[in-house]
């Protein structure tokens, strides 16, 4: 297990990066996990994280890359519910990435 240092102090990470305890998420904690996999998160970013933490809070679980893409399409429309479009964002990752950065679990079926 590895711990993450924000704002003094030490949010515990489990073995693939993603927070141990989902209260620990805040802007800050996203801000360190982003800069941890050599990214700046810019609104784009967030307005993703956001839809994300909500579909969370909806559904109790972390979507794949295809219910994210569909959710983020019913949200913010399909210029921006699109595998191209998250894949940019996130890395080639969205459901990985996007998840971790938003505090929540690693979605299920990815490997």
């Amino acid at each position: 297990m590895s711990v993450l240092n924000v704002d003094g102090r030490e949010i515990p990470l489990d073995s693939d990066g993603y927070l141990v305890n989902l209260q620990d998420w805040s802007r800050p904690v996203a801000e360190a996990l982003a800069s941890r996999e050599s990214l700046s998160l810019e609104s784009a970013h967030w307005e993703v994280l956001d839809l994300l933490r909500a579909f969370y809070d909806e559904f109790q679980l972390s979507p794949a890359n295809r219910p994210l893409i569909k959710y983020v399409a019913l949200k913010l429309g399909p210029e921006k519910g699109n595998s191209l479009h998250l894949n940019r964002l996130f890395k080639g990752t969205p459901a990985k990435l996007a998840a971790k950065l938003a505090g929540l679990p690693k979605p299920t079926n990815c490997l």
